[in-house]
């Protein structure tokens, strides 16, 4: 993974930011670090990278998990990984992998807990991924 600029006006048409203000957008840019991710690498896995909160910016990643493999782009609920409530759920290994060239985010817990705490509109999209996963222990 090489390290990446992130810009506001791109950030802004990526689903899980839309309809935040530019000072929100910018608050999440300050708090965050863009990573670009060639298809094939791994993003993070359980054994790594599991505790800070990723989310596909553009591209597309892939969860390995239990012998699956789900697709999932930008507007899907995979669209973000790791950090604590995933951690919660107790699912088997895990895996992200770059399905091809990509853009992901990488926010620590703590940021994203600010982030929460500010009222950014990040609960939605974090309840359809918290949701997705879930399918995945049963």
């Amino acid at each position: 993974m090489k390290a990446s600029t992130t810009y506001l006006h791109l950030l802004a048409k990526v689903p899980m930011f839309r309809g935040m203000s530019n000072e929100q957008l910018q608050w999440v840019i300050d708090h965050s670090r863009e990573w670009s991710v060639e298809p094939g690498a791994e993003v993070a896995s359980s054994q790594r990278g599991v505790a800070s909160f990723w989310t596909l910016l553009d591209g597309g990643w892939r969860l390995e998990v239990a012998g699956r493999a789900i697709e999932a782009g930008h507007a899907d609920p995979a669209k973000w990984y790791g950090g604590r409530d995933m951690a919660a759920l107790g699912l088997p290994p895990t895996r992200l992998v770059a399905a091809r060239s990509s853009y992901v985010m990488e926010i620590a817990q703590p940021a994203l807990d600010e982030m929460l705490r500010r009222g950014l509109p990040l609960a939605p999209h974090l309840r359809a991924g918290l949701d997705f996963y879930r399918t995945l222990i049963r």
